[in-house]
Order: structure tokens, then sequence, then C-alpha cells
């Protein structure tokens, strides 16, 4: 009797110590210590990133490698396209850079887009656009159940030499298609390769 309660009480020791230690283990991974609501990230659950584009200064990411396309636009504004990435959910979820090589702050407001039927995203990539050109199709920002866009939000006064990080989530092309335009309001068109996720 005496051993049938000392094993008991060694698994009641060893399960209160994996309790503890996964308690701990979801703790840290908690939010990055970050108490401010952030418009940038996506309200539905998806594999879009969840960089802080609406932070001052550059981001604490890593700098990506891969280039799929670097798009100039009006005053030295550069846009650059790191990846395209099919989902199994049915989207395809764009991110890359935007970089002011100006001498004065930069906001996207002309980035927005023009849906007058939606809830306005402000400074952000929601008219940015996705052009299946064999397909004849055009593919634009997906929305959340608020009405606002699945994209980074909040691109204001981005800084001289100052790098954010930027993403937009799309409906996906058809499987077979791998290669589209990626279109933003006063910037010229750049085509873009979708990878699998």
């Amino acid at each position: 009797m005496e051993m049938r309660r000392s094993t008991v009480g060694r698994r009641a020791g060893v399960a209160v110590a994996l309790a503890a230690g996964a308690a701990l283990t979801l703790a840290g991974c908690g939010g990055g210590g970050d108490d401010k609501p952030s418009d940038n990230k996506p309200s539905t659950k998806s594999a879009a990133p969840q960089g802080g584009a609406s932070s001052g200064g550059n981001s604490a990411t890593p700098t990506p490698t891969q280039v799929l396309a670097q798009i100039k636009g009006e005053k030295d504004v550069v846009v650059t396209i790191n990846s395209a990435v099919r989902d199994a959910g049915g989207f395809v979820t764009v991110s890359g850079t935007v970089t002011n090589n100006g001498d004065e702050a930069f906001t996207a407001g002309s980035w927005q887009g023009a849906e007058l039927a939606l809830v306005p995203s402000g400074s952000s990539l929601a008219g940015a656009v996705l052009v299946d050109q064999v397909g004849k199709k055009r593919y634009y920002v997906l929305r959340d159940t608020e009405g606002k866009c699945l994209c980074t939000m909040g691109l204001n006064l981005i800084q001289p030499k100052e790098t954010r990080p930027i993403f937009a989530q799309f409906p996906a092309p058809p499987t077979g298609t791998t290669s589209v335009e990626f279109q933003l309001p006063t910037m010229p068109p750049a085509k873009i390769q979708i990878s699998e996720g």
C-alpha cells in the first residue's frame, strides 16, 4: 500500500511539473511585450506576416535575401517583394518591404485604393492588386469581417532611409497559375512568382 501511495505521489508531482512547464511555455509565446493594439495585423487566422508596419524605425526582423521584384516609384520610394506564397487555405500572401530613399517623409495615402463600398484602410496596401494575365482575372486584397484590408496599414510618415515590412493577402489564383503581376497605385507593375506554402 505504501509503495502505491508513493507512486501516485510521484505521478502527481510529475503532472504538476509538466503543467507548470507548459504554462511557462505558453506565457513565453504571449505577444512580445507590446500592449498597444495594432491595426496592421489580420484579424483572421492565416499565414500572414505579423510584422509591425505601423511602428516607427527599422524592423527587427532579419532582412530577407530573396527578391522577386523591386518597384521604384515617385519620391524615391522602393517596394521590394520578397515572397508570394500560396496557402492551403485558398489565399496568397505577398510580403516584402517599403523603403523611403527620398529626402522627405512618405505617407502611402494613394495606395489605399478607391473602393468606396468598403471600410477605408488609410495609408495601407489596400489598393494592391494581383493580375493573372493568362486567366484574365484581377485579385483584390482580402478584407476581414469588419471590412478592413488584410494588409499592412499605418504606412504614415516613413522617414528618409527608413524601411518597413509590408504584406497583403489575396484570393489565390488557380493552382496552375504561378506567375502574376503585382500592381500598386502610382507604382509600375511587377511580375512575381507564386510559390507553394
